[in-house]
């Protein structure tokens, strides 16, 4: 996964990957509105479960334009997420570009599903929205039996 460095609701910087510790660590990423209806189901489908693994939702916003008003669009955000939920949000700007590319961007409004090992690697990839097998699928790398 690309280096890349965003900040939290809470306003404190985050290096991604750098800064993750764990084993696993899942990423949400979304790049428009619309991504939350994915992020919001593979949320639920992960409570559900019981999966247990480090969670992070990261609004990825490409542009000059976003950037000027990363303070309007951030607020925004803390308006709709419980404070205690800040630290898992991680808004990237300045290398929005670099994800997209990274991802890909052809259909923008479906969550990217990333799950990275503590070095960063990608071990699962998925693009397509939510569904029970994609989750099986993902959990399939973090459960034991």
């Amino acid at each position: 996964f690309p280096s890349i460095s965003g900040q939290t609701l809470e306003e404190k910087t985050m290096n991604i990957p750098e800064d993750f510790d764990n084993d696993f660590t899942l990423l949400l990423i979304g790049y428009k509105q619309n991504s939350q209806f994915d992020i919001d189901r593979w949320l639920i489908g992960l409570d559900m479960t019981e999966t247990n693994v480090p969670t992070y939702e990261i609004p990825t916003i490409q542009g000059l334009f976003p950037r000027m008003f990363s303070t309007v669009i951030d607020n925004g955000m803390r308006a709709g997420i419980p404070k205690p939920l800040w630290k898992g949000v991680v808004t990237v700007y300045n290398d929005g570009e670099k994800v997209q590319t990274f991802t890909g961007n052809d259909r923008p409004n479906n969550a990217r599903v990333v799950l990275l090992t503590k070095g960063g690697s990608i071990v699962h990839f998925y693009d397509e929205g939510f569904s029970v097998n994609a989750l099986n699928q993902l959990r399939s790398h973090l459960v034991t039996d």
